[in-house]
């Protein structure tokens, strides 16, 4: 009897072994990814902005439209889904963003592009990417570079408590917004 359940015993064991292991490689993994973390936070007068992603680079890849496809919503950075978070209400583009914590992708494209605040802001990748959870969706012209940005990097530059300038830049190409406070 303990014969014939030796197959699946040792195959359940293997299968707990390899998960185990599996596990601790995942944790592991976000110290050594080649688009390690990165964590850009500003402070517009009394608001905090901060903006978390996964800084991918180009090494000598074609990015826009290749490895970054046109008209497809983005991850906008490497590994988890980017995030965006506020510690108090603010404007974008007109609109109202209560304060919270959003996922923050976007639809790239050669002429425009959306940029989208999302209210699942703990998500792999944009792999389960709800349109119905979309708290805002904006556009923005993207431009030319100044210099070539290796990385993918999130600036967010401030006027005191004016406005806040957030910029992506990667490769050749940078798109930005514009933040302001609510004003009474």
């Amino acid at each position: 009897m303990l014969f014939k359940q030796l197959p699946l015993l040792l195959l359940t064991t293997f299968a707990v072994m390899l998960s185990v292991n599996l596990h601790a490689q995942k944790k592991q993994d976000k110290k050594t990814r080649k688009s390690p973390a990165v964590k850009e936070q500003a402070m517009m007068g009394d608001i905090e902005i901060t903006i978390n992603y996964g800084s991918p680079a180009v090494n000598g890849r074609r990015i826009w439209g290749s490895l970054v496809p046109f008209g497809k919503v983005w991850r906008t950075g490497a590994n988890e889904a980017t995030t965006f978070e506020l510690n108090q209400a603010v404007m974008i583009d007109g609109k109202e963003v209560p304060a919270g914590k959003y996922s923050l992708f976007t639809i790239p494209r050669k002429e425009e592009w959306t940029f989208i605040l999302n209210s699942d802001a703990k998500q792999w990748g944009a792999y389960n990417y709800d349109e119905e959870k979309d708290v805002l969706r904006f556009s923005a012209r993207p431009g030319q570079n100044t210099s070539a940005t290796e990385r993918l990097t999130f600036d967010i530059t401030t006027k005191g408590g004016a406005a806040a300038y957030v910029n992506l830049k990667w490769e050749n190409l940078v798109v930005g917004f514009e933040i302001r406070p609510i004003t009474k």
